[in-house]
């Protein structure tokens, strides 16, 4: 059983290929979205939420990288802000939950400074205490649909090191949001640098902090990251078994990448809602090098055809590279590693 209807995921496959390369918001994506509930799935029934299980948000996420990985990952920023937020005070859960169960407003978050980007230089945002406010200064270099959020969840670093956890309204005088990266894959995402020049928060708008790695262990890349590389993977097997109908050569091939895909999905689900861990880290290296694997058999077997816009192999090829930068610290970069140079 589909744990979203097939219309809904059948209109989000025919947008795919334009979300991926336009620029332009994926408005039609979000329609399609929320009639369906998932929107609310999150949020807890007090903020008028569906409060769906763990497990069923990752199958919700693996379908949506199946049909539109652009959507899916948007949707996975907007789902980040909300399990940062339900960690945070009451107040400023009260404030946006209920507009994102609604989606009546958009929130996303800004958190690779802490991470993954920019690690080999100084802080890339920098919050200073100012008789009883913080200061920010400095580049939030990836905040995905920042041009449409009400707030982001943003990450900054203290002139002690520790770390503090905000949510920022996009509204604040000093923040400026600047024009779409030109990205290899997911343009429609609209993620953008976000500059804060003497931006100042007040105590009621920190989530966490400060303290040491504020994000906790593994960062901000979850099991969330991994349902979306297994839903794009799924893509490209399902792809491989239609071909395999006309070329029964193919069989073997599919049976045992569905096989990997079946194993990686079993041991992602018996993490999804557990603490951060090294299991995580473990799934999300096998989850990576699996969507990798699986687009590039794609491509191979599609051959020139499929290395042709708007072939959907394309697409896939392209987009499973960009689970080599999202949220890939560095146990799980050198896993793949590993996988990339045998022998090392």
């Amino acid at each position: 059983m589909l744990p979203l209807p097939a219309d809904v995921l059948e209109r989000l496959g025919a947008g795919a290929e334009s979300a991926d390369r336009s620029a332009d918001w994926p408005q039609a994506s979000w329609d399609a979205l929320r009639p369906t509930g998932v929107l609310a799935w999150a949020v807890p029934s007090e903020y008028g939420g569906a409060e769906r299980g763990p497990v069923a948000c990752l199958r919700a996420g693996e379908a949506l990288g199946s049909a539109c990985l652009t959507t899916a990952f948007t949707l996975s920023q907007r789902e980040a802000a909300v399990r940062l937020l339900l960690k945070g005070p009451a107040p400023l859960q009260r404030r946006y939950l209920p507009g994102l169960a609604t989606g009546s407003h958009f929130m996303t978050v800004g958190l690779s400074q802490l991470t993954t980007s920019r690690q080999h230089q100084g802080p890339a945002l920098t919050a200073r205490p100012a008789g009883g406010v913080f200061v920010l200064d400095g580049d939030i270099p990836w905040v995905t649909g920042a041009d449409r959020a009400v707030a982001i969840v943003i990450g900054a670093t203290l002139p002690d090191a520790s770390q503090l956890l905000v949510v920022l309204p996009t509204d604040r005088a000093g923040v400026t949001v600047g024009p779409p990266l030109p990205l290899a894959a997911l343009v429609g995402s609209r993620t953008s640098l976000v500059q804060c020049r003497g931006v100042v928060v007040e105590p009621e708008l920190i989530l966490a902090g400060p303290t040491e790695s504020v994000l906790g262990k593994g960062g901000g890349g979850g099991p969330e990251t991994s349902a979306l590389a297994l839903g794009l993977a799924a893509a490209a097997a399902n792809y491989l078994r239609q071909e395999a109908a006309k070329r029964p050569v193919l069989m073997r091939c599919v049976d045992r990448l569905e096989s990997l895909l079946t194993a990686a999905r079993s041991r992602l689900h018996a993490l999804a809602g557990g603490p951060p861990s090294d299991a995580v880290l473990t799934v999300r290296v096998e989850c990576t090098k699996l969507v990798l694997r699986t687009t590039q058999t794609a491509l191979l077997i599609a051959k020139g055809a499929g290395f042709v816009a708007p072939h959907a192999v394309q697409r896939w090829a392209r987009q499973a590279m960009f689970f080599l930068v999202w949220s890939c610290p560095r146990p799980v970069a050198e896993g793949i590693l590993e996988d990339l140079l045998p022998g090392a």
